[in-house]
């Protein structure tokens, strides 16, 4: 029997709802990254003499530090770090409540009842919703953003309420325009800054609002932290459990991902409430056996030396600094983001005289098919590109190269904003 006709007698008609049951696999939309990555082949086709810049990859581009990538040898070697890890290692729940002390001047958080590793900031995202959300409570997500407590959210029959993140509000999301009746069925508020795609920051002010908010309406906090130490120019990175009373709603979570160039090893953690904190806890070992403990002792190394993330962030503000001064150059109104890797841009109308640009996507799209620069268009809250400055680039000289390619081949058009 074909598989196509087995999956039409049988095994079509299992897939469970969440993921479009009989019609699952059936859907011919084509979604914003497989339009980018499509588009990226073929320009690659049409032009292949010439470089494509990827700018909008989201994550970094160089290796995990030498003294970390060492201690995950050295602990490797060790019979005892062989088993199972379960819910994690004493050792590096005390050196990521060490770490919120000395890097975000968070006090008081017990490594034992208030901090547990995660395998990456994206699988606790996940797991929340089974935490909380029964069939029929809402989950509150900014747009644009990073979708996967939402996805969970509705795997478990809740409903996403969005509240989209304006230039005019500084990307931060106006909770009192959130209806009562959202709100008083809310269970989760989702939060993530420095932001995904837009770069902003949250303040300690906008932090106290939310604490203020979420006690009002008996809402849980949960602030996605992985790029909160990756901020520039004198702007001290901030938590949300540094806040008075982020702890009796709320959770936070970091990653070593972007911070510490560890994207592949999967290592993260959440801090806060110890209700929360151990409530997850049981629903994780109910998903999964633990992070290896060499890479768990490996990040405790990490964390304990902060001045990686500080050199990994004095980089980014260099290329920040050369991306934005080429876009204006241009005619764009760039703006140096506070935090994150991540440039977010004001799409232009068109090109004057031709062509016309009704979304992000579609400037996306002429920036990747006629130049061969990639970039991720966001449309959720107005006509955005968000531009990455973790693209290819050894040493100074060549980020002076990469920048100036854009600027040479975006120098014949002429943009009408």
């Amino acid at each position: 029997m074909s598989v196509e006709k087995y999956q039409s007698t049988f095994i079509q008609e299992q897939f469970a709802n969440r993921i479009g049951g009989s019609n699952y696999g059936k859907d011919t939309n084509i979604y914003k990254f497989e339009k980018i990555k499509r588009a990226k082949a073929a320009a690659k086709l049409a032009h292949p003499d010439l470089e494509l810049i990827d700018m909008g990859v989201g994550e970094p581009d160089e290796m995990a530090d030498g003294g970390i990538v060492a201690k995950l040898a050295e602990e490797a070697a060790k019979p005892e770090n062989r088993g199972y890890a379960d819910n994690g290692i004493r050792e590096f729940k005390v050196a990521a409540a060490q770490y919120l002390k000395e890097v975000f001047s968070v006090d008081g958080i017990d490594a034992d009842t208030e901090v547990l590793h995660t395998i990456g900031s994206k699988p606790a995202l996940a797991m929340l919703p089974s935490v909380f959300i029964n069939p029929g409570d809402v989950t509150i997500m900014t747009v644009p953003g990073y979708p996967v407590l939402g996805t969970h959210t509705k795997y478990l029959g809740g409903e996403v309420y969005n509240i989209k993140l304006t230039k005019e509000n500084n990307f931060l999301p106006d909770l009192e325009a959130i209806p009562v009746e959202i709100a008083e069925r809310a269970k989760l508020l989702y939060l993530n800054y420095p932001n995904n795609p837009t770069g902003a920051a949250a303040t300690a002010e906008f932090f106290v609002k939310v604490v203020a908010w979420a006690k009002k309406y008996n809402v849980v906090v949960v602030h996605d932290a992985p790029y909160a130490a990756l901020t520039y120019d004198g702007v001290k990175p901030l938590s949300f459990l540094s806040v008075p009373g982020a702890k009796d709603i709320g959770v936070e979570l970091h990653s070593l991902s972007k911070s510490y160039n560890m994207t592949g090893w999967r290592i993260g953690f959440i801090a806060g409430n110890p209700l929360i904190v151990k409530a997850f806890g049981d629903v994780k070992d109910n998903n999964d056996s633990g992070q290896f403990i060499a890479i768990q002792k490996a990040a405790a190394y990490g964390l304990a030396n902060p001045a990686i993330t500080e050199a990994i962030s004095a980089k980014y503000s260099r290329r920040h600094n050369l991306l934005v001064g080429a876009l204006n150059e241009l005619g764009f109104k760039a703006e140096k983001p506070k935090g994150s890797f991540f440039l977010y841009v004001e799409a232009p109308k068109g090109i004057k005289g031709g062509q016309r640009f009704e979304s992000g996507e579609d400037f996306s799209q002429f920036l990747i098919r006629e130049k061969l620069i990639s970039t991720v268009p966001w449309d959720d809250a107005g006509r955005f590109v968000r531009f990455s400055v973790t693209f290819i680039a050894q040493g100074e000289a060549e980020e002076l190269r990469v920048i100036g390619e854009i600027k040479s081949r975006l120098s014949d058009v002429e943009f009408e904003f």
